[in-house]
């Protein structure tokens, strides 16, 4: 009688009874659609770390047509991964990927403001310590976390893309 995948895996999660902050914070914290990105650009300007360059901006409570947005927690920041094709191979993009991804699950909790952030780290990433990795994605956080208190999310650069708008 072969053993059944889904019983074994509740079992392990039964004797792991929290699970991972993987789990629960990054898939909830991530910028999924490409109009979030846009946003994100058009509302803010390029920053640079060592490792890599960043672009922020607050969150509207409200989407453009005045309702509140579906699915988006409105307290939480929001985080995105860039890695274009110039970055190298598949491989390398997904290494990439997969090291930011971690970095930024682990220093989340910085970021406390209701801001989205996209961040485009550099080839370097691939050959950096991920101690020193975590400490810029951390000085980053700290960095976005500073320039959102000073942004007033009533500016008007800070409104989300709508279709009427050309730019």
């Amino acid at each position: 009688m072969p053993a059944n995948p889904k019983a074994n895996r509740a079992q392990a999660e039964m004797a792991h009874p929290h699970p991972t902050q993987a789990k629960i914070v990054w898939p909830l914290s991530r910028l999924r659609k490409h109009a979030d990105y846009q946003r994100v650009y058009a509302a803010s300007r390029k920053h640079f770390a060592k490792q890599m360059s960043y672009f922020f901006a607050l969150r509207p409570a409200l989407g453009p047509d005045g309702t509140s947005v579906r699915g988006v927690n409105t307290d939480a920041a929001r985080v995105g991964l860039t890695v274009g094709k110039a970055m190298g191979r598949a491989v390398d993009r997904n290494r990439i990927k997969r090291r930011m991804r971690e970095a930024v699950r682990r220093q989340l909790p910085l970021l406390q403001a209701p801001v989205d952030v996209v961040l485009h780290p550099r080839r370097s990433i691939l050959n950096l310590e991920f101690a020193i990795l975590q400490s810029e994605v951390a000085a980053v956080f700290r960095a976005v976390q500073n320039g959102a208190g000073k942004q007033d999310p009533c500016s008007p650069n800070i409104q989300m893309l709508t279709p009427d708008r050309h730019g």
